[in-house]
This record gives C-alpha cells, sequence and structure tokens, in this order.
C-alpha cells in the first residue's frame, strides 16, 4: 500500500506555480520521492511543489511545513508555495494573519486585498551560505557562464540564499535566452554543491524586473517565489534597481520589499484554490491487485 493512499489533497497554484498541499497534521506521514514523482507525472496530478504540513513544533505556529520538489528532492523555502498554504489555512480556519515554521525559519503571512504578503526573512550573501564549492571574493558576480566559450550568452551571475540557492544572471533581452537549454547544465554545475536555481532578469526600469528561471529539481517554472525575492535583492545590491521592484514572471506579477529596517523580503502576491480529492494507489504509482491472481480460485 502506498504510504499516502487515501490521503486527502487541495491542488492550488500561485501565479501558475502548480502546488499540491497535503496537511499531514492529523496523522505525520513521510512523502516518499517515488511516490511525489509518479504523483507529478503529467497525466496524473503535475505540480512543481508539494507543500506538506506537518504538526507545529513551536508555540504558536500553525504547521511544520516540509517541501518537495516534483523529483522527489526537498526544498528549503518556496514563497508561491506559501502563499498557497496561507490561503488555504485562512480558508480553514478564518485567519487573516498566521505563522508557519520550516528548515528556512518562521514563514509569517498576511492576508490582505492587495495580496498575501509572506516575510521571507532576511537573505545571506556568504559563499559559504549559498553555498559554493568554494570561496570567492564577491557573491554580487562570480565567474560562470553558459554558452560557447567565444560567445557566452550567460554570464557572471550574482548569488545568494533565501531559503534555498539562487544564481540571477543578468540579461538585455530575456526573450532571447533558452533557459530549457541553459538551465539544467547550470543548476547542476559543480560550483553548486547542492545545485541551485537559474535564473535571467531583465531589469527593464528601477522599479520594473522581467525574470525566467529554471527552477531546482522542478525545471522551467511559471512562477517562483524566491527567485523573485533573489533577483530582487541582487538587484538592489548591485544599484540596478530600488529595495521594492515588481517582478514580471511568466505566470503573473509579484512585489519585493526588501525592507531597510531589518533586511527581511516581503513577497506580495496572489494565490488561488483549484481543486481537493483524495490520492489513490494509481496516482501514486501502484499498479491495482488483481482480484485474483491468474489461476487462482476464488470464493
Amino acid at each position: 500500500m502506498a504510504a499516502l493512499e487515501n490521503r486527502p489533497f487541495v491542488k492550488m497554484n500561485g501565479l501558475g506555480n502548480e502546488i499540491v498541499v497535503l496537511d499531514l497534521r492529523d496523522a505525520p506521514l513521510d512523502v516518499p520521492p517515488e511516490e511525489a514523482r509518479a504523483l507529478a507525472r503529467r497525466e496524473v496530478l503535475p505540480f512543481d511543489q508539494i507543500m506538506a504540513l506537518y504538526p507545529p513544533q513551536t508555540e504558536g505556529t500553525r504547521a511544520f511545513v516540509r517541501i518537495i520538489n516534483s523529483d522527489g528532492s526537498e526544498s528549503g523555502a518556496c514563497g508561491n508555495g506559501t502563499r498557497c498554504i496561507a490561503l488555504y489555512e485562512s480558508g480553514r480556519t478564518g485567519a487573516q494573519h498566521m505563522l508557519f515554521e520550516s528548515v528556512a525559519g518562521p514563514l509569517e503571512c498576511t492576508l490582505a486585498p492587495e495580496g498575501i504578503t509572506v516575510d521571507m526573512g532576511v537573505p545571506r550573501f556568504g559563499w559559504h551560505d549559498i553555498p559554493l564549492a568554494g570561496p570567492v571574493s564577491d557573491t554580487r558576480a562570480i565567474e560562470l557562464q553558459a554558452g560557447p566559450a567565444e560567445a557566452p550568452v550567460l554570464r557572471a551571475p550574482a548569488v545568494v540564499n533565501v531559503g534555498n540557492p539562487h544564481a540571477i544572471f543578468w540579461v538585455e533581452d530575456i526573450d532571447a535566452i533558452d533557459l530549457a537549454l541553459l538551465g539544467p547544465e547550470l543548476e547542476h554545475h559543480p560550483i553548486f554543491p547542492e545545485r541551485a536555481n537559474i535564473s535571467a532578469a531583465q531589469v527593464v526600469s528601477p522599479d520594473h524586473i522581467v525574470l525566467k528561471v529554471w527552477e531546482r529539481g522542478v525545471g522551467l517554472t511559471r512562477a517562483c517565489g524566491t527567485a523573485a525575492c533573489a533577483t530582487a535583492v541582487c538587484a538592489a545590491r548591485l544599484g540596478l534597481t530600488g529595495r521594492r521592484v515588481t517582478i514580471s514572471l511568466p505566470g503573473g506579477d509579484l512585489v519585493i520589499d526588501w525592507r531597510e529596517s531589518d533586511d527581511h523580503m516581503l513577497m506580495t502576491g496572489p494565490a488561488e484554490f483549484e481543486f481537493g480529492g483524495r490520492l489513490t494507489a494509481v496516482m501514486l504509482g501502484e499498479a491495482e491487485r488483481p482480484a485474483a491472481a491468474s489461476g487462482e480460485a476464488t470464493a
């Protein structure tokens, strides 16, 4: 029997970032990687992340959140998924303000007419925090490129950890960048011992950036909240934008405010419900057992 068989799920999305919410607070079960991969099949329930809710470990929090990518690996943070679980919890309890916890730290969420705001914490810029394979003198631009050596398509990304590792390449024409081609190699580049999320960013103005993201463990995605946060803080750090910026992704816009008073990243955007149901053995990759094996007598 599959571990997650018969568990209820809710399918949601944040800017088209496909999210499955599993509320496991009443029966804490691990999410087996093979079951996550089976569930993510295109013909079953394709998703970018599972947001699995477990009993809280700290008083005053709603749940401890584990984030599972579509390839079965785990992620430390998912901004779009966090907005989804905030909307889910609000629908369940009516709360407009709530606190979750994760391996990356606390996740404070507030629902308001303009959208759902998540406090994504403080960015980390040290090479060992991202992490990189070895020391670099300046994480605002590291030695890394993609494409032909004589004419690289992408070069000198900024790197940061915002709960997971990110590399942001600045480009003049984002439509000319084939991230589906370049993303896999960069995600697995030896400089990133824990792999990395790869973004191509075009600065349109001091308060607007257009972004494409190859997400670690997922691939090309319509939206990535942590990539939006990473891009915003790296752009401000380089003087390309101010500390409040709109990030336009294929799925829509996020507003990122890198708060000057404490360096916390506040991300505001939408989330929505799609449908719900219960997981079955077939969805989770198990073949249905026949009522009787061939040649076996039946009662």
